[in-house]
Formats: structure tokens, C-alpha cells, sequence
């Protein structure tokens, strides 16, 4: 739990408490017999679930509009319903604006939270076009590498089996890169890998997937395209990469890619597993 998570929950329980000593000082507790189980329990756990939805909004979001809106509704809505919880154990004077006031949260912040969601489309509009490159037809976040934020091997499969119509795969292999990593240690490695990746992206179409397959290899999905042209492609990439001038501790280090290319659709008997195979190997032989 971070700091701000911990400063919520505070707050909550301040809150809460507060709620409850004012319905115990401004109303009478109700006969237990006349109790509602169900209508306590079903409003005091809105209460407990929207809290903790506000918890998460803050612990797994960075600050601004749309996490403020989320987590404001979210707030809203707990206090309201505990206040209607409040309701069904104290007997409070129907006059009382304050309590209406409360009670008036939970639309509130229904209103509020509306108008986060409202936002949260905006921004993953944005986001769905910066991944463009990234991912396909549809959103899994266990798929993405860590290092190169590219989806895996597994996505990328997911992808071929979906694909309808025709499209090339392209195996890309950076040359000598177990060298750069002995002689210059895994996070330069690492660091490789993030430009290539995004050389890579820099120069492919909207339409197109770049997976990490494996290791050093990367994967490129280009629908529409030919073997032929999914080759003059490759060969434009391999290029882009070659003119690129990366320093490892002040030292130029020379990178190269080989590829291979194939009709992933070619037939229709080819598994994607046979089809990146048959990459796998042209690539070793190159």
C-alpha cells in the first residue's frame, strides 16, 4: 500500500467514524428487532466495495483529471451508502437537512464518477492510438515484455490464429547480442533492446505488430501484405537499425539484424507454431 493509499484509508476511517457518532448523538439506536439485516448489509457492503475501488484507483493510477473524478465518485458513493447504513440502525428526525445531504452523496457521486468515465474514454482513446504498434484486435496486459513493453510469443500466436486474410510474418534476430551482453552486462542489454524496439516501431505502419518473439528476436505481423514485400520491409528495417548509433560506456556499438519472412496464411494445414518455426530456422541459417 503507498503513502497515498494509506492517507485514503485514513481519511476513510475519520470518516466513517465521524458519520456514525453524529447519527449516535443526533438519533435514537432502533430496536434490534426492528433492524433491516438485509438493507444493512447490502448498503454497508456498497459502502466497503466502493471504498476499496477508490483504494485501487489510487494505488494503480498516476495523479490527474481522471483519477481524481474516479476516485471522487468512488468516495462519494462509500459515504453515502454508509450513511444510509447509519439510517437503518438510528431513528434521525426526517427534518434534518443534514442527513438528506448525506444521503444525497450517493447520486452524487454517481454524477461525478460518470463524468471520470467520461475522461477515462478520452485518455484510452489516446492510449489505444499510441499502441497501435503494439497490439491487435484485442488487449491482454500479461502479454507485454517487461523490458520493451512489446507483447510476447503467446500474443503473438493469439494474433495469427485471429488473423483473417492474407498477411507476411517477418523474424527479425540481432546479431552478436549475447557478445554485448558479456562484454557490456545485461542492463546494456536491455538498453539494446529498447532501441531496436523502438527503431522498429518508428518505421512500421499503423496496421503492422512488433512482438518480442524470444531473447533477442522480435516478430513482425504485416497484414495485407505479401512474402515479397513483407521482404523489401525487413530489409528496410534491418537497414534503419544498421544506421543507428548507439554508445555503450562511451564505445559505438554496431548493430545489425538478419531476417526471414513468410506467408503466415500461405496454407491453410500450417499451424503458427510451424510457420515460426520455419523462421526460426531460416534465421539461424542466415
Amino acid at each position: 500500500m503507498n503513502t497515498i493509499q494509506r492517507h485514503a484509508l485514513a481519511a476513510a476511517a475519520i470518516a466513517c467514524t465521524v458519520l456514525a457518532l453524529l447519527y449516535a448523538a443526533a438519533g435514537a439506536l432502533k430496536p434490534f428487532a426492528a433492524w433491516k439485516w438485509f438493507d444493512m448489509a447490502s448498503e454497508g457492503g456498497t459502502a466497503l466495495a466502493a471504498a476499496a475501488w477508490c483504494l485501487i484507483v489510487l494505488g494503480n493510477r498516476p495523479d490527474g483529471r481522471v483519477t481524481r473524478f474516479l476516485a471522487a465518485g468512488f468516495a462519494a458513493i462509500a459515504l453515502g451508502s454508509w450513511a444510509d447504513c447509519m439510517d437503518e440502525l438510528f431513528t434521525v428526525d426526517k427534518a434534518a437537512l443534514w442527513d438528506n445531504a448525506l444521503e444525497a452523496l450517493v447520486p452524487l457521486g454517481m454524477a461525478i464518477l460518470t463524468a471520470g468515465m467520461f475522461f477515462w474514454r478520452q485518455e484510452q482513446a489516446s492510449l489505444t492510438e499510441h499502441l497501435k504498434k503494439r497490439e491487435r484486435l484485442f488487449r491482454d496486459h500479461r502479454a507485454f515484455d517487461r523490458v520493451t513493453q512489446l507483447a510476447d510469443a503467446r500474443y503473438l500466436r493469439a494474433q495469427l490464429e485471429r488473423q483473417k486474410g492474407g498477411c507476411a510474418l517477418v523474424l527479425l534476430d540481432i546479431d552478436g547480442f549475447h557478445r554485448i551482453n558479456r562484454e557490456h552486462g545485461q542492463a546494456e542489454g536491455d538498453r539494446v533492446l529498447q532501441a531496436v524496439s523502438h527503431m522498429l516501431l518508428l518505421n512500421l505502419r499503423n496496421d503492422d505488430l512488433l512482438c518480442r518473439y524470444a531473447g533477442d528476436r522480435f516478430a513482425v505481423l504485416m497484414p495485407g501484405l505479401t512474402e515479397a514485400a513483407a521482404t523489401d520491409a525487413a530489409r528496410h528495417l534491418c537497414a534503419m537499425v544498421a544506421m543507428m548509433r548507439h554508445h555503450a560506456a562511451h564505445l559505438p556499438v554496431p548493430l545489425t539484424l538478419r531476417h526471414s519472412c513468410a506467408q503466415a496464411d500461405a496454407s491453410p494445414g500450417r499451424t503458427p507454431d510451424m510457420v515460426l518455426a520455419d523462421l526460426c530456422r531460416q534465421v539461424d541459417a542466415a
